[in-house]
Parts: structure tokens; sequence; C-alpha cells
């Protein structure tokens, strides 16, 4: 199998797919205040057409694939795409990315088409906090989406807290210990400038050595480096004790993650995103809908591979990466 290289020498196994850009929550540093444009819902690729991609993309030896949003519950058949999805032979790892709130319902459903893990954003364990970073987001239902993700029997499950200074940095203990009460993983993530929304965010930024510095105050030598210290994400994980829980810190600014990159993302638009922090990016709903076969479309994806570049430009100019919106890419 001819796998996907980049010129840096990274092998691309793992893809992020952005089913839709529409989100039931308005997370302050995910969408603009003003709202967003949404986009035709003919722009959006289908779901025949993003199983296609995405058989493509295992062919060329992608075996993780994650569906993202906007919030990817929210648009219907979503049920449908992952089982089409969990009969490519090729995919070893499917997972989903959501905010929760519709997710109790559907947990077990999903867990059994063949979404194997979650990630969940939780960025407060306080109603009001809450409501106010997700503009009117309903906590008790993600609480409960979390629980039910749990009981449907998906491992690991993740919560991903955004810390922000001033907001919700106080609750950085309390979620570490709701989460080890649960049995569940847990990242902290510094804000990114993503977007006009994300820009605004770095105003709460905290760094991870922060973060980790209060961590290890709070669990004193219970908290050691995990067995690989780093998964194959860009998180540097702990252990608490010989426990299985993991805690991991996602360092976007203040220790960038670049050099073991191994993701590009697909927009529901059809776009392939080469990086998070970076404009630069290659439709591939152009190929499809021209009548482009296999062969000629796997040129595309290798192509555009070649263009991705070493690192991310948050630390350099916002500017070149201010018009795009996190709620579009998925994190």
């Amino acid at each position: 199998m001819t796998r996907l290289v980049d010129p840096f020498q990274r092998t691309i196994r793992y893809l992020r797919v952005s089913v839709t850009d529409r989100c039931n929550y308005r997370c302050f540093y995910c969408m603009p205040s003003q709202g967003m444009e949404w986009e035709e819902r003919s722009e959006f690729l289908t779901f025949e057409e993003m199983t296609r991609v995405i058989r493509l993309f295992t062919e060329l030896g992608v075996d993780k694939v994650r569906l993202t949003g906007g919030e990817p519950l929210v648009r219907r058949g979503i049920l449908d795409f992952v089982e089409q999805l969990s009969a490519l032979p090729g995919l070893k790892d499917l997972s989903m990315s959501t905010n929760a709130h519709l997710l109790a319902d559907k947990a077990e459903a999903l867990h059994a088409a063949g979404v194997g893990r979650v990630n969940i954003s939780l960025d407060s364990l306080k109603p009001g906090v809450f409501r106010q970073i997700t503009r009117n987001g309903d906590l008790e239902a993600v609480l409960e989406g979390i629980d039910a993700a749990l009981a449907a029997g998906m491992e690991p499950v993740k919560l991903n807290m955004v810390v922000m200074r001033g907001l919700n940095d106080g609750e950085i203990e309390a979620m570490l210990d709701y989460a080890h009460a649960r049995g569940a993983d847990l990242r902290y993530i510094e804000t990114m400038p993503v977007g006009e929304a994300g820009i605004g965010g770095t105003d709460y930024f905290m760094p991870a050595v922060e973060i980790l510095a209060r961590l290890k105050q709070h669990m004193g030598e219970e908290l050691v480096p995990a067995k690989g210290g780093k998964g194959a994400g860009p998180a540097r994980y702990y252990q608490i004790g010989e426990g299985p829980v993991r805690v991991g810190v996602i360092s976007a600014l203040s220790r960038h993650f670049c050099d073991d990159c191994n993701r590009v993302r697909l927009t529901a638009k059809g776009d392939l995103v080469l990086c998070l922090g970076q404009e630069d990016r290659v439709s591939l709903r152009d190929g499809l809908r021209s009548g482009l076969d296999d062969d000629a479309m796997k040129a595309v994806i290798r192509a555009a591979i070649d263009r991705k570049p070493r690192s991310h430009e948050f630390n350099d100019d916002t500017s070149k990466v201010a018009l795009r919106h996190m709620s579009s890419l998925g994190g």
C-alpha cells in the first residue's frame, strides 16, 4: 500500500471529518458573536460522497477517522452514515467529537453502529458559567450524555476542557475529580486563535505549564507521567497512580505539537484542510462532482498532502486564520 507521507516525512493516518458546520451551541471561543452565515445544504458533501472520500483515504493508509462538526449529532442520517463507515475494511478506529447535548438518547445506538469512543466538550461544571461559555447551553443534558456514553461501553470517553483564565480556571481541580470519579479521560486545552471568535478567546489564555502545576499540587505524587507519555494526538498524558484514567494537557500555543502531526481535516463542503493553523486547503468536492475516478481522486489527495506545512502559525500571524471558524473545522 502506498501511504500518505507529507514533505516532512510524517505519515498521515488520521482524518477528521466535519459532517456539518451547524451546531446547537454557540460557544463564544468557537463562533463569532454576530453569528454564522450557514452554508447551503447543497454545498455539503452527501454522506455517500463522504463515504467515498473516506474509503479512498483508508486505501491510502488512513485507519483512524473522527466525525466532528459543528455538532455531528444535529445532521440527519448520522447513524446510517456511521454504519456505512464501519463497513470499510481499512478503518480501525471510528470516533466522534460532540458537545453531548443530544448524546443521552443516541449513545447506545452510536456505539452499536460503530463509534468506539467519544470526545466531549465540557468547559465547566457550574450551570451559570456553562451557559455563559456556550451561550445558553444545558449542562444537565451534557452530563446525562456523558453518563450515557460511559454506560454504552464507549472507551475511552474523553472530556475536553478549554481552560480560560478568570472564567473557568477555578474549576481545574474539580474537573479532574469529576472525570476521575467516572473513569473518564480528561484533556485540558489552551485557547487557540482560530477564527475571529478564537482570537478573542486568547484574551483568557492560560499556559499549559500553569495548568499542570495546579494538577500536580492537587494530586501530589499520585499524578505521574503516563506510560508512553504522549498519545497519538497532541496531548501529553499523565495518570493517577496505577489507574486507567489519563489526564492530558494540549499546549497549542506555548509548546506546539506539530512535529508529530499525522492528521488532516475534511470540511462538510469537501475542502481538505491541511493544518488547523493555516489557511491552505484543497477542494475534493470539485473532483468528486466532476466525475474523477478513484485513481484520479487519490492523485488529488496525494498532491494535497504534498502541500501540508511544517507547522501552524498561531504564534506568528493570526490574521491568516482569522477568517476561518473553529465551528466549521471540528477542532
